[in-house]
């Protein structure tokens, strides 16, 4: 009985090990990668029209006050143009505030300092 518990524990540690092993995406600490403005439309622009609409926005599970911060022309779509302006207003916003900007690098050497 006690062999049979001890190789039924031994085997339960081997798949949970297997499990923790299999997960996807980057290790504990990584520094995580910001998908590209591309890949983001693509991915939000379900109708495949080179756009997105506040629909399609909120469907992504967007918070829609956001929408409104993108779409700078306010013509209720969003273009990679205003995708990617936004991305480089907010990589700089994080720069200025002295942290990295999304994907993990650090800042440059001469940082302003923190107040």
């Amino acid at each position: 009985m006690r062999r049979t518990l001890i190789v039924a524990l031994a085997c339960l540690t081997t798949l949970a090990a297997g499990a923790a092993l299999a997960q996807e995406g980057p290790p504990p600490g990584a520094p995580r990668q910001m998908p590209s403005p591309e890949d983001m439309l693509k991915r939000w622009d379900t109708n495949a029209d080179g756009v997105v609409d506040k629909a399609e926005w909120t469907g992504a599970g967007r918070p829609e006050d956001r929408f409104a911060m993108i779409d700078a022309d306010k013509d209720g779509k969003i273009t990679i143009a205003e995708l990617k302006t936004a991305f480089e207003q907010m990589r700089a916003r994080r720069m200025q505030q002295g942290f990295p900007p999304p994907g993990g690098s650090p800042p440059p050497e001469g940082a302003p300092p923190q107040n």
